[in-house]
């Protein structure tokens, strides 16, 4: 297998998230961010706006998605940070989770 193109760092929240989903449900979703590592598939891993990004995964007519943003480590390793998850019935995401991804990563990148 391909090396992969960048790192996950699960914040918390989202650590929280997958915590609370069904184990077949959260199995799906690790799947989905290893196979996003190592492949360019905007179905797994695309940008919404503002340097947000989410992770996809449809399960059971449901969309989770879990929002995230690049940034390096020690200036080499790449790193995509994922911030927060929610679970919605449509492909619209709602602006109140983008502007909460977007403060998670200016709060991260000013520490």
């Amino acid at each position: 297998m391909l090396d992969p193109k960048f790192e996950i760092l699960l914040l918390e929240e989202a650590m929280k998230f997958l915590e609370a989903l069904d184990e077949s449900i959260r199995d799906k979703i690790l799947y989905n961010i290893d196979k996003a590592r190592h492949s360019n598939d905007p179905k797994l891993f695309k940008k919404l706006k503002d340097n947000i990004w989410e992770f996809r995964t449809r399960f059971s007519g449901d969309q989770y998605r879990l929002l995230a943003f690049w940034t390096r480590q020690n200036n080499t390793r790449t790193l995509v940070v994922a911030t927060h998850g929610i679970v919605k019935k449509t492909n619209k995401m709602p602006d109140k989770d983008i502007k909460k991804a977007i403060a998670i990563r200016k709060k991260y990148l000013s520490i």
